[in-house]
Parts: C-alpha cells; sequence; structure tokens
C-alpha cells in the first residue's frame, strides 16, 4: 500500500477529514495544507485506519477537535482587554488613595 493510501480508512473516517478539511478551507488555509491537517486530526484521534470488524481498532477521542476551536489565546481584542486593564487601575487608585 503506497504512502497517502486512504483505502484503510471507514467511511466514517473519510467524512470526518472532509468535514475537517473545508473548516480549515473557510478560515483560509490552503487546499493542500487544510487536506494535511484533516488527516492528522482523524489519525491522532482513531490511531489511523481502521479495519472492519467487531472488537477492532481503537475507541476514538475527540480532544484535538475540541481543542481546534479554542487554540489561539484570548476571546477579547487587544482594545478591549486594554480597556479592561485601565479600568482596574483607576479602580485600584481610587480605593487606594483612602
Amino acid at each position: 500500500m503506497p504512502r497517502g493510501d486512504k483505502s484503510s480508512y471507514t467511511d466514517k473516517q473519510k467524512r470526518k477529514a472532509e468535514h475537517i478539511e473545508e473548516g480549515y478551507e473557510k478560515r483560509g488555509v490552503s487546499k493542500k495544507e487544510a487536506e494535511s491537517r484533516a488527516w492528522a486530526t482523524v489519525n491522532k484521534e482513531s490511531g489511523g485506519g481502521n479495519k472492519s470488524g467487531s472488537g477492532r481498532g481503537k475507541k476514538d477521542t475527540h480532544e484535538s477537535s475540541r481543542k481546534g476551536g479554542r487554540k489561539g489565546g484570548s476571546s477579547q481584542s487587544h482594545a478591549d482587554r486594554s480597556a479592561a486593564a485601565k479600568k482596574g487601575w483607576e479602580t485600584r487608585r481610587r480605593r487606594n488613595k483612602d
């Protein structure tokens, strides 16, 4: 089986990779890079291609999918974070004046 052959993957894994790939493309990642990241995610979650049959293969973990949406830091913009810091500083300054 040559490298990159997807025949050993289940239909569910292929659908999952396609869905992940679409998500990356919506965020502006190139087609090739999106496909690469999608299959890396599927491999990480399911341990690679699963052979059919009862009791074969590993149970999927969805940690990497969950992490993808949260990765990238704070949800606040720089301006909002800065404004909150200034407001906090002013409040502390006022309270410590007395």
